[in-house]
């Protein structure tokens, strides 16, 4: 197995093999808890107006989403974990756009198969690597906003590259790096309401959620991620 680093939407655009998008702080911490929390499926959306045109689609659906770390106008929650574990979300359907890790997703076109990365569900991500066996695995580091290499992302990428090797790493030194860096300083700034201090604890429970996210097409062409274990029920259903 051969495993390459690369970054942003450009790297997202280049990547090859099975493809890890990588969005610790926050969208794919964000994605796991609302799967956790009941969410049916979750659909990502790279521009602002598709997420609206999503909605149109599927109207009972909740928007998801920020612009330099904030709610956006007229969506349902920001991108916190801490607002999707307060929210019953069962059987709900999710639109989710973001900063960085939506515009990975949207972008990685040229993947044999696509998955979310972050620290939640990182063991999960390893096994369900592990089972595919695939020749390539790109690991595509998102960082703040899609332009700068963050810390979390790359110590994700080290992290999961690790268990893929058959490493059983201590998360307890990611977590006090994490607390020091320069990325995570929005949420221990009191002043910043939209990165309460929560959401970094919640970012760093790792394995919090069990099971892998895998992006798929739906039927119309819309892009959509799941649990592995839902999307493998899917394609089954679909073969009958």
């Amino acid at each position: 197995m051969k495993i390459e680093c690369v970054d942003f939407v450009a790297g997202a655009r280049e990547a090859r093999g099975l493809v890890v998008v990588i969005d610790v702080f926050r969208a794919f911490s964000v994605a796991a808890y609302g799967f956790r929390q009941g969410a049916a499926r979750i659909f990502p959306a790279g521009e602002i107006a598709h997420a609206y045109s999503l909605k149109e689609r599927y109207p009972g659906a909740l928007l998801v989403g920020e612009r330099h770390g904030r709610k956006l106008e007229g969506f349902d929650f920001g991108n916190s974990p801490t607002e999707i574990l307060a929210a019953d979300l069962r059987g709900k359907t999710i639109i989710q756009s973001t900063h960085a890790g939506t515009q990975g997703l949207v972008n990685a076109g040229a993947a044999d198969e696509v998955l979310t990365g972050s620290f939640v569900n990182a063991r999960a991500t390893a096994e369900y690597i592990l089972a595919r066996k695939p020749a390539i695995v790109t690991l595509v580091r998102m960082g703040l906003e899609a332009r700068t290499v963050s810390d979390e992302d790359a110590l994700y990428a080290l992290y999961l590259t690790a268990l893929l090797k058959g490493a059983r790493p201590d998360p307890a030194p990611i977590r006090e790096m994490l607390t020091t860096s320069a990325f995570s300083e929005r949420f221990f700034d009191p002043s910043k309401l939209w990165s309460p201090e929560s959401d970094f604890h919640h970012c760093l429970r790792f394995d919090a959620y069990s099971k892998a996210i895998v992006a798929t097409r739906n039927d119309y062409g819309d892009l959509e991620i799941a649990p592995a274990q839902a999307r493998e029920t899917q394609r089954a259903a679909s073969a009958v």
